[in-house]
């Protein structure tokens, strides 16, 4: 199915999108004005080092994972928005509390509760375009458009917590606490705004499902229908392999960089975050547009060509060449920029309608390949050192489009003769 990105698709986004995609860029943007900078206020509170830092932000993505699924796949049930004003609230408290916390154990309970918060947060909204938009080419629209201003917010986020000094300023986290309590209050008068201009037709986003007519499937049975789908499983363990290798440049990069003494460290580091995001931007909806005859799975074997070819230039890579260093970063955000919104267009495609937020839900499994890459990424270089880890990296690109080749044969549950059962 080609992509559509005309001004005609966005002008049929519903006012809803249009607030989702506003709130998303706010709270993007301030949640990284101050989360980069967590490291910076528990070392000098606590004087922690980077591996006890990495272990309790582990631990709380772990944790946030496993909540993500199971809210997820209650809000097939209960309703996408009950459980967004909940994760919203979840945000305000914690942020708040993390303005004020003042001890280790303080620290490591607020931080797990901004990381369920966010893992709840993604899957919803993903889940939640889903629901306001049937055509599916505007529904790709949309997706795309989210992860474009997510990503904005991201690199503007950084950029003024410098600028306004929040480097250490513990007290900056109300900020965040501040951008969610707007957008629940935005979102309060969308979903009421949204009722109103869909009821002549039936639509009701208070039941998520109920386009598709809701089913009385209990959390058992949705499992066992996911436990069905090979594809889906599949699926997962490819796209946990795929976090797994990109977040080597969030983690292991930098601890290889540094080891190596690498020349103009700061300024390389610097300048590799902000090419990813500059990539990203500049870079998505033109590759939306150039892909837009290809199919979602050939749009992601090419971007796992592109990430094993970062994972080799990475590894081959002169330690004292700058510029180098960049180019490879160029590559694997153009590989980014095809790879992390397409997946989640083809979760979409995949999931039948009245089981969309148990999918993406499903999906938010994808986040152990992050969780779990400071640790792996970590254990390699102690043991094989740098160019092992990327080399690595690359022959683990090789598995998952080997895996993303063989999805299509893997069977699938009866969908509707599962309806009709139920």
């Amino acid at each position: 199915m080609q992509s559509d990105i005309s001004i005609n698709r966005f002008k049929q986004f519903p006012l809803l999108m249009w607030i989702l995609l506003f709130g998303s860029f706010i709270t993007r943007g301030s949640y990284y004005m101050v989360w980069p900078f967590l490291a910076v206020i528990l070392y000098e509170k606590f004087a922690l080092s980077a591996t006890q830092v990495g272990l309790i932000l582990s631990n709380a993505a772990v944790i946030s994972v496993l909540v993500s699924f199971a809210g997820s796949v209650l809000s097939d049930r209960v309703g996408r928005h009950q459980l967004m004003y909940i994760s919203g609230l979840l945000y305000i408290i914690s942020f708040s509390i993390l303005a004020q916390v003042d001890t280790i154990t303080g620290y490591v309970v607020v931080i797990t509760l901004c990381s369920i918060a966010t893992a709840l947060w993604r899957p919803l909204t993903s889940a939640l375009i889903g629901d306001i938009i049937s055509d599916s080419k505007t529904r790709e629209l949309a997706m795309q458009s989210l992860y474009f201003v997510v990503n904005v917010g991201c690199a503007i986020g950084p950029l003024l917590g410098v600028w306004f000094g929040l480097t250490g300023e513990q007290s900056s986290f109300y900020i965040t606490a501040g951008a969610f309590a707007f957008l629940l209050g935005l979102l309060y008068w969308g979903f009421n705004q949204h009722k109103v201009n869909t009821n002549s037709k039936k639509v009701n986003i208070d039941k998520a499902s109920d386009k598709a007519k809701p089913v009385s499937e209990n959390r058992g049975q949705i499992i066992a229908v996911l436990l069905q789908d090979r594809l889906l499983q599949c699926l997962i363990v490819a796209n946990i392999l795929c976090m797994f290798i990109y977040a080597q440049m969030d983690s292991s990069l930098i601890q290889y960089l540094t080891r190596a003494e690498v020349p103009n460290l700061l300024e390389l580091i610097s300048s590799m975050i902000f090419t990813n995001a500059l990539v990203i931007i500049s870079t998505q909806f033109i590759l939306l547009k150039f892909m837009a005859g290809l199919t979602l799975i050939a749009r992601i074997q090419i971007g796992l060509v592109m990430l094993m070819f970062s994972q080799i230039w990475l590894a081959v890579n002169p330690l004292e060449l700058f510029w180098g260093w960049i180019g490879a970063i160029i590559v694997m955000s153009l590989a980014e920029a095809i790879l992390f919104p397409t997946m989640n267009v083809h979760i979409d495609r995949l999931a039948p309608d009245h089981l969309r937020g148990a999918y993406f839900g499903a999906s938010s499994f994808y986040d152990f390949g992050f969780a779990l890459a400071p640790l792996g990424g970590g254990i390699i270089l102690d043991h094989l050192g740098g160019p092992w880890l990327f080399m690595i990296g690359a022959a683990l690109c090789l598995v998952v489009i080997y895996m993303y080749a063989i999805l299509d044969k893997l069977p699938r549950p009866d969908f509707e003769r599962l309806k009709e059962g139920s």
